[in-house]
């Protein structure tokens, strides 16, 4: 028998099915981390929920990988008990962020093994794995005589000179890259020097894929209405041509490769990260595939910082499409930029940066952080976490606008009309003020909300939603005073029940951003939360209904705690003196680097102008210098010129 809290598609309904981003277990979140992925994909979840469609939110940790044996090392346990450490902490972070997973999971489990292991075949079976013996890095090192996957490689990007580069890819530039191609690499457990040694690997043949890859991403894209980021970024993969990426590694952490003379090889993060999806469902419930395999009645939604974006628009629909079988495929992408901190970047080890375990010992309500994080969510640029915008968003936008207005004429009810809703009707004319105009105006801004939202212009749903509220404080302005009830009282109590009602539709649309501020309000108006409505329902809280009493939504921030705020987590007095005569040192070397440039081009031209031939009225055939065009190109940075991720990589 089927479990009635499950969640599961109902024929004839838009089903939603949303996933965040899997966060690797080496680290905590930071702001960044949290609003591009799981904060994002919360709202969206939850507008869905109030539209009345059955939705699914899926996220969990992803565990598996060089990320975790490399962290695990550096903290002497076992990559298990790490996983178990961060699986919990992880949590803890988004509850006290109210994100509202249907199922937090984790990718270290049984379903984890048995879905990968049956892609992998499908997709060995039909010809689109095939094995290469290529060169990797060993390790020669007494006590460690091992090959070394990707991150356990360090050295010198070989593109942008960056020198703190990945063997699998450069955090400045974007590039993928091959460990053997860093300048001067070390092993990032013992620091000897790898050499080259021959081992045998198994390919994703991309290539073979691509036709099919690049039809689906041309419908999926149009019609899901992606990012422009992850658009670009895709688009990117594919003009550059798709190539065979190997998606096994030696490794002793992972899903092992089901297959025959490779019992000592897992399969790589990058072809088994997203097929935490399904088999996180399928952990959920055992009816997974009426989500995941069920492309007709389901629309997926994914949410993830840009640097995601090839594994979800070309690796795993490769991987979907190969297998032969009937899958449901992402239909809407909302990738972003990168959220910087005070100009700079999040920092843990520095201690730069709010994280996400320090974001809750401030002492500033959940719903605070969320409607600033959406209100300056990196959508088509980097943005800026900053002190005194975060305080300003608190004190002039939740504070003044919606707390006022809500708690105003709640208060002037209990204290007036002793918590009851006069009689009134939505249809009075008054000629000191339209009121169905105002009604319209209210109409127009729930239209274009609504509109934003299926969108996934998270954004610029959080402006709209505080233009909503302040249409009801234009309303109350100068029309809700003992003045005003007892000279006006038919249009007072009209102006209190439209006033209410407004409460009531704010509660619905705010509650997918603030959803722990939406429960006070409607406990206040003594009321149920509301689907979002595509109308103003004016009349939804009856004339003789008692509200609750009034309590205040926000308080007011001082803005002496900028001050403090910056100091406190700007970085250590060692880290940023350590910066500054970082920042100093490359000034001064780019100073030098143009001097010598300048001296350099001064002595050409000196040198051009005492061989200058004299002129012999001859014309003489000079060659012509050709720019050469690097062909490679960043994968991300230059592809993403729209972009926007909420995460730049930690340091």
């Amino acid at each position: 028998m089927a479990n009635p809290n499950v969640i599961l598609p109902q024929k004839g309904k838009k089903n939603i099915l949303v996933t965040s981003a899997l966060p690797y277990v080496n680290n905590v979140p930071h702001l960044g981390n949290i609003d591009g992925s799981t904060l994002s994909a919360d709202v969206f979840a939850r507008y869905s929920k109030l539209k009345d469609r059955p939705t699914l939110y899926i996220c969990g940790t992803d565990e598996y990988g060089t990320a975790t044996e490399t962290k695990a090392l550096e903290t002497k346990q076992t990559p298990q008990e790490l996983c178990d450490e961060f699986h919990v902490k992880h949590k803890a972070i988004y509850d006290w962020f109210e994100i509202g997973f249907d199922y937090f999971g984790r990718t270290t489990t049984e379903k984890q093994t048995e879905i990968v292991q049956d892609i992998f075949l499908k997709l060995y079976k039909n010809g689109y794995l095939e094995e290469r013996t290529t060169t990797q890095p060993y390790c020669e090192h007494p006590d460690h005589k091992a090959f070394l996957a990707d991150r356990f490689v360090e050295g010198t990007c070989p593109k942008c000179q960056y020198d703190d580069a990945r063997g699998d890819q450069c955090d400045k530039c974007g590039n993928l890259l091959d460990p053997l191609e860093l300048i001067n690499p070390k092993c990032k457990v013992d620091g000897t020097t790898p050499i080259p040694k021959d081992t045998t690997h198994i390919f994703l043949k991309l290539d073979k894929l691509a036709p099919k890859i690049s039809e689906w991403f041309e419908k999926s894209s149009k019609e899901g209405q992606w990012s422009s980021n992850g658009i670009s970024i895709t688009k990117s993969w594919l003009t550059r041509g798709l190539e065979g990426r190997s998606i096994t590694r030696d490794l002793k952490w992972g899903v092992p490769v089901p297959l025959k003379g490779f019992e000592n090889k897992v399969i790589y993060v990058w072809f088994d990260a997203c097929i935490g999806y399904p088999s996180i469902t399928a952990n959920y419930t055992s009816e997974w595939e009426q989500w995941w395999r069920n492309p007709d009645d389901v629309k997926l939604y994914q949410f993830m910082g840009k640097d995601n974006t090839p594994f979800h628009t070309v690796i795993f629909p490769a991987s979907q499409m190969g297998t032969g079988d009937k899958w449901t495929q992402l239909n809407t992408l909302s990738t972003t930029e990168y959220l910087n901190y005070e100009t700079g970047k999040f920092s843990k080890s520095r201690g730069v940066g709010v994280f996400g375990d320090t974001a809750q010992e401030i002492g500033i309500p959940p719903s605070v952080w969320r409607y600033y994080l959406l209100s300056t969510r990196p959508e088509t640029g980097d943005t800026q976490f900053l002190w005194a915008d975060f305080v300003a968003a608190n004190n002039n936008e939740l504070l003044a606008n919606f707390g006022n207005f809500c708690n105003r004429v709640i208060k002037f009810v209990n204290a007036k009309l002793d918590g009851v809703i006069p009689e009134f009707s939505a249809s009075y004319k008054d000629e000191t003020f339209d009121f169905p105009a105002w009604i319209e105006e209210v109409n127009t801004a729930l239209k274009e909300y609504n509109d934003l939202l299926e969108g996934v212009h998270l954004r610029a749903g959080a402006k709209k939603l505080m233009e909503i509220s302040s249409k009801g404080n234009n309303l109350l302005q100068y029309r809700l005073d003992n003045a005003a009830l007892a000279e006006h009282p038919e249009r007072t109590k009209t102006v209190i029940g439209l006033a209410l009602n407004l409460c009531n539709l704010l509660a619905s649309v705010a509650s997918p951003y603030i959803p722990s501020t939406s429960e006070s309000l409607v406990k206040q108006l003594n009321t149920k939360l509301a689907f979002i409505p595509d109308t103003f329902e004016a009349e939804a809280l009856k004339p003789g209904h008692k509200i609750g009493k009034a309590a205040y939504l926000f308080s007011r921030i001082d803005e002496k705690k900028i001050v403090e705020w910056k100091e406190k987590y700007g970085g250590t007095q060692a880290s940023r003196a350590a910066e500054e005569e970082a920042k100093k040192k490359k000034q001064e070397d780019k100073e030098r680097k143009k001097a010598r440039k300048a001296e350099k081009k001064a002595a050409e031209a000196a040198a051009a102008a005492s061989s200058e031939p004299k002129i012999d009225g001859t014309v003489k055939n000079l060659p012509i210098r050709e720019k050469i065009i690097d062909k490679e190109g960043p994968l991300t940075t230059g592809a993403s010129t729209v972009g926007e991720s909420t995460a730049p990589k930690t340091e």
